[in-house]
């Protein structure tokens, strides 16, 4: 910033990111610190290549001012991308309730005895911005597996839980068939244990039979109930 007399300007250099046919604006802001209005007027080498918004004006003490300063499209750009062109800025104290309107070109003459304060300016051409760089797709080296988007953008499911999905059925299923077999073979034994005991319950009924007749129970009626008792025990062996 300028410490001037009269008014600070903030930057000093007027900087264009420089492009080829393009129009190109800049800024600066002019600081009045002192107790009295000041008038100011820019000027510039090049008039042609540049127009000023607002080039004359009145600055309120203890206010700010925005000046804009703007470039026309070149058509070419200078070899070594340096310019040469100068602003002067010029400001002079003046009665109060003065307007813009009411500024004249013999108030920044010094020849007339006004205290007039001057400061210059340069021009400089600085790069464009440059445009984002592109965001490389796909996973970055060691970053976690994701899933895998289509062209149509939905997702697509992954094997891993592809195979959680199968395992956790085969697994389900395969407890569905275990508590079967284990129904079925609970209601076998049952039924085996309910025949054993009928068996036995129709033995002690012949052999009480028996007593009273004081006769004997047939041999081959004995072997056939052994039988069948050892085939019974047989089974529930296996259950």
């Amino acid at each position: 910033m300028s410490n001037g007399d009269l008014l600070q300007i903030e930057p000093l250099e007027l900087q264009f990111p420089f492009e080829l046919k393009k129009q190109i604006s800049c800024s600066m802001q002019l600081t009045n610190k002192s107790d009295n209005p000041v008038a100011f007027k820019v000027k510039t080498t090049n008039p042609k290549k540049y127009c000023v918004r607002p080039n004359t004006g009145v600055v309120l003490p203890h206010s700010n001012c925005d000046v804009t300063v703007t470039m026309q499209a070149q058509k070419e750009a200078p070899p070594d991308m340096q310019c040469r062109d100068k602003f002067l800025l010029q400001s002079v104290v003046v009665a109060s309730g003065l307007t813009a309107k009411d500024i004249t070109p013999e108030m920044f003459n010094k020849e007339s005895g006004n205290q007039v304060d001057e400061s210059k300016l340069r021009v400089v051409y600085v790069p464009p911005p440059q445009p984002p760089s592109p965001v490389r797709e796909g996973s970055e080296e060691g970053s976690s597996p994701r899933a895998s988007v289509s062209d149509n953008g939905t997702v697509n499911q992954t094997s891993d839980f592809n195979m959680m999905s199968k395992a956790f059925v085969e697994q389900h299923e395969s407890s569905s068939e275990v508590k079967a077999l284990i129904s079925k073979l609970t209601e076998e034994k049952h039924s085996a244990v309910q025949q054993n005991n009928k068996l036995q319950q129709e033995l002690e009924l012949l052999r009480r039979q028996s007593n009273r007749s004081r006769g004997g129970i047939p041999f081959m009626y004995v072997i056939i109930v052994g039988l069948i008792g050892i085939l019974l025990g047989y089974l529930l062996k296996r259950t």
